[in-house]
């Protein structure tokens, strides 16, 4: 996994997150407590080495809903293996995320 991409803890909560049924950007940053400016670069460079597969929602969905459009992230099946470096590098961690409702 090192070679795909740098395993910090900002990194592992965002995998983590995503995981755990957070799949947006501020929905991710609720469920970690990372600002935007480190959420959303860790996104992008996830999505471009494969860890991550974006998908942006329908436009008229969000519209209807009065906010802007938001890209839904899931773990591809890099990222599903990834999960196990994550969780041998930061034991604790996933403990926090599994205590949440509706975890999967």
């Amino acid at each position: 996994m090192g070679r795909l991409f740098s395993l910090t803890y900002p990194t592992a909560a965002v995998l983590l997150a995503i995981r755990s049924g957070h799949r947006y950007g501020f929905d991710i940053m609720d469920a970690t407590g990372l600002p935007d400016g480190t959420v959303y670069p860790i996104l992008r460079r996830l999505e471009r080495r494969g860890v991550l597969a974006g998908q942006w929602e329908d436009e008229e969905r969000a519209r209807a809903e009065q906010r802007p459009q938001r890209r839904y992230y899931a773990l591809t099946p890099v990222g599903e293996e990834s999960m196990a470096d994550v969780e041998a590098r930061f034991p604790v961690l996933p403990r926090l995320f599994d205590a949440e409702p509706g975890t999967a």
